[in-house]
């Protein structure tokens, strides 16, 4: 069963503060709690590794990591809740879509869905920006164990229909979805390498 030894590398609040590397990055692109910390520690096979919280919200900073300097993973602060101040949201939106759009290292964005509830209205508006700047996108449904195996093919169905390209089902607790995820990463950038050389 395929993992990757993962590391914590650097927090940056804005792109200037980014690290310098060639590897090719993945932002992960998700609502408060949907999973995408839950996710960095699963396929890293360490629990501790990404900082995960029953408070929405608490990531506000783009917190990256290496697995096998192979690639990195970029988590970034969850969208769609509000506990915070309106000033502080907007200096979060501004600093991420510069990272989002003028970082040259991203391979892909990765957006994450819950699949236990329908598509949301910032799930929608998100992927909304993402088309609108053609910028490559993946999508991940999390949490799909604690929904009925009837329901699951259900809703990988729907999330296909309304978002397109790849959607790969995961849950940290089944680890047969684990492979196909990283070896989803492994040939984009397996495919970028091979553009540039």
């Amino acid at each position: 069963m395929k993992q990757l030894n993962g590391k914590f590398l650097i927090s940056a609040e804005k792109l200037s503060q980014c690290p310098n590397y060639t590897l090719c990055e993945y932002p992960l692109l998700g609502r408060s709690n949907v999973g995408k910390s839950s996710f960095i520690n699963a396929i890293s096979n360490n629990n501790k590794l990404a900082k995960t919280s029953n408070t929405p919200g608490k990531t506000r900073l783009i917190n990256f990591f290496d697995f096998a300097g192979k690639f990195t993973i970029a988590d970034l602060p969850g969208y769609g809740y509000a506990k915070v101040s309106k000033e502080a949201q907007n200096k979060w939106q501004k600093y991420l879509e510069e990272y989002l759009l003028k970082r040259e290292q991203i391979t892909s964005l990765v957006q994450f869905i819950d699949g236990r509830h329908d598509i949301q209205k910032n799930d929608y508006q998100m992927r909304e920006w993402v088309l609108a700047y053609n910028l490559p996108i993946f999508t991940i449904v999390t949490k799909i164990d604690l929904i009925s195996k009837n329901d699951i093919q259900k809703r990988m169905a729907h999330v296909r229909k309304e978002f397109g390209g790849e959607v790969f089902p995961f849950s940290t607790n089944n680890r047969q979805y684990f492979e196909e995820v990283i070896n989803h990463f492994l040939l984009l950038t397996q495919q970028s390498k091979e553009q540039y050389e």
